[in-house]
């Protein structure tokens, strides 16, 4: 996912249930909004918005690759200086067991494909949603790291 970046910086916090992520200055950021994807840079208008399961990539230095995260879901709020990601659980892409991601994946599509009809149908997709998520994390590391 390749996002424009500027030379201007804004503070970006990236925080999950289970402590701070990144607190820095950040030149762009990437992420997956419940109505599409989010492209923000210095001077974006004031927003808040849900996360849908997906993957958060950010520019900290121009001289280096991007920064890849997974993000199950939570609430961005742009301010015109200050970018805070709450996120529900976030990992960086070489911290995801690929194994397991995979086998989520396959679970969930089983448990679609039975619970079709069932109230359990929408907790299956949101599985998938985000193991999908995991995986593309993942993808997206191992390219950066062949590079």
């Amino acid at each position: 996912m390749a996002i424009g970046v500027t030379e201007n910086t804004f503070q970006l916090n990236i925080v999950s249930a289970e402590g701070p992520l990144f607190s820095g200055p950040a030149h762009a950021l990437a992420v997956s909004g419940s109505d599409g994807e989010l492209g923000i840079r210095p001077g974006h208008s004031p927003l808040l918005s849900r996360l849908k399961p997906g993957v958060a990539s950010f520019v900290i230095n121009l001289k280096d690759p991007e920064e890849i995260l997974y993000i199950s879901g939570g609430i961005v709020e742009v301010q015109p200086n200050v970018v805070t990601v709450l996120a529900d659980t976030a990992m960086h892409g070489k911290d995801i067991d690929q194994a397991r991601a995979d086998e989520a994946r396959r679970a969930a599509e089983e448990n679609i494909n039975r619970h079709a009809d069932d109230v359990n149908f929408a907790m299956a997709e949101m599985d998938l949603a985000k193991a999908m998520a995991q995986l593309r994390a993942v993808e997206l590391t191992q390219k950066q790291m062949r590079r």
